[in-house]
């Protein structure tokens, strides 16, 4: 018990220097300021190309969302969420260890010895899959749902509602995504890139922007080609590339993906055209568990049937039925599904 309460304590001292340091310190792995830029760029493309113009940029709750933004990636995890599931962790590995004669789950795993690019590809995508069913799980288990009612309460969308969620989305997520993320050794680093990537996408998915798919495809073939210039060139290709080629492995990765893939973007990855509906306060009667479950991806949706786009949703009521009688506040939110707060 002794070695799991200083898991505890030292996971707590240890996000707290982590979190202080990230803030005092920025570097290219400062999470705090890559929340904080990729926000700033999807604000400004609110202001300078809004899908809904009659919507005011500060859209109602806005500055609500804001602060669910830095609660839920920030100040959750320093006041307790880090520091117990570094001991729900190592009592999960410990037990594996235990029951199976001395297995590691960090050590013996298949994406070990793999280049960078494999690994990011297989955990984003395992990871998605696994967040796309737990997803769904929220929606149709009337336990979960009660939790899940934070993130529908928005009625008017922009980029900052996708983090406006329950703490307890966190547990729920974080517990399920875990084992498989593991078993596949996705390491901080794997993790953090995958992460960035999963949280502009979500920005993307919920601000009041809608642009063509040939720019998120170039977007997408960028970013294919800043990995393959960084990691795939040096390690299969050509021995110490230059930064010209490099360049043009990018600039020719940009050009594939706005013109060979844009034209199926739309259907491959997720989109404001596409997630509105999700959000949407009137859902048919053979669809009442909810529609168009996917984070980033959207094939899952395709494959299992769950996908739904009627018509341009621009303007569609959001919310639930009984979302009018909703806590507006951070504390009452989060407090719905623990509590009964009925009168």
């Amino acid at each position: 018990m002794q070695k799991y309460l200083d898991i505890f304590i030292e996971g707590y001292k240890g996000y707290a220097g982590y979190l202080y340091n990230d803030i005092i310190s920025p570097s290219w792995n400062s999470y705090f300021y890559w929340l904080i830029l990729v926000s700033l760029f999807f604000l400004v493309l609110e202001v300078v190309i809004p899908w809904r113009k009659k919507q005011p940029v500060l859209r109602k709750d806005f500055w609500l969302d804001v602060f669910y933004m830095f609660f839920n990636f920030f100040l959750f995890s320093l006041i307790i969420y880090n520091a117990a599931s570094d001991v729900v962790v190592n009592l999960f590995n410990d037990g594996i260890k235990a029951v199976s004669g001395g297995f590691d789950l960090q050590a013996m795993n298949p994406l070990r010895t793999m280049p960078l690019w494999i690994i990011l590809i297989v955990g984003f995508m395992v990871r998605d899959f696994v967040q796309w069913w737990v997803h769904r799980l929220l929606h149709k288990s009337d336990r979960l749902w009660e939790f899940h009612k934070v993130h529908h309460s928005v009625e008017e969308m922009g980029f900052a509602a996708h983090l406006r969620y329950h703490w307890m989305e966190n547990i729920v997520y974080r517990t399920l995504e875990y084992i498989p993320l593991a078993l596949l050794g996705i390491g901080l680093y794997d993790f953090f890139v995958i992460h960035i990537f999963t949280l502009a996408w979500g920005h993307y998915n919920h601000s009041n922007i809608s642009v063509d798919g040939k720019i998120t495809g170039g977007i997408t073939g960028g970013l294919i080609g800043i990995v393959i210039a960084n990691s795939l060139l040096d390690i299969s290709l050509l021995s110490d590339p230059s930064l010209l080629i490099k360049l043009g492995v990018i600039a020719g990765c940009i050009l594939i993906g706005a013109f060979v893939f844009g034209g199926f973007m739309k259907k491959l990855f997720n989109s404001p055209e596409m997630h509105i509906w999700h959000h949407s306060y009137d859902l048919p009667e053979e669809r009442r568990y909810g529609i168009n479950f996917g984070l980033t991806l959207a094939i899952w949706d395709y494959i299992f049937g769950t996908a739904y786009i009627p018509h341009n949703g621009k303007d569609i009521r959001l919310g639930f039925p009984g979302v009018e009688e909703f806590p507006h506040d951070f504390i009452h939110q989060n407090l719905n599904g623990i509590i009964d707060q009925k009168k």
